[in-house]
């Protein structure tokens, strides 16, 4: 089963989703302390269209049931894509740097390198698509920034 990780005890609040992860295993490598989290077990259907950002989670409720909507993601020209590119690879950047050790740290670092030389001038634009959608459909490892530990 995947999971997701929200803000403890905020149901109904726009926004609180903190995390996802794609099994426990995943789960256990989160830096987080879980006991500060509301973490709750979704189907893997609903974290891989999630991890595609082929749907939003809005927030949990109190039966901890999801809010979701589906997200209409597209980038009309190389600009918008690298602007997109640019703030995920700073984020995985950050995370390496602090994080050599952790044992997500090869699949972080590949995944970087995979984004630094992804030629975002081949890609036919307009992708009426998530980026990590485009990459699902080339059959290349993708994640999402909310899997990131």
């Amino acid at each position: 089963m995947a999971y997701f990780v929200f803000a403890k005890n905020l149901p109904n609040i726009y926004g609180t989703l903190y995390r996802i992860a794609e099994n426990q295993s995943d789960l256990n490598n989160l830096n987080i302390i879980p006991s500060d989290y509301k973490i709750i077990e979704v189907s893997q259907d609903l974290f891989t269209q999630v991890k595609l950002n082929k749907i939003s989670i809005h927030f949990y409720d109190n039966n901890d049931q999801i809010n979701s909507t589906n997200t209409s993601v597209y980038f009309k020209n190389q600009q918008k894509l690298d602007n997109y590119l640019l703030d995920i690879k700073e984020t995985i950047k950050i995370f390496l740097g602090g994080n050599k050790n952790h044992p997500q740290f090869n699949r972080w670092n590949d995944y970087y390198n995979q984004l630094i030389n992804f030629d975002t001038s081949t890609v036919p634009y307009r992708i009426d698509v998530s980026f990590e959608e485009y990459l699902n459909n080339l059959s290349q490892p993708v994640f999402n920034i909310l899997q990131l530990p």
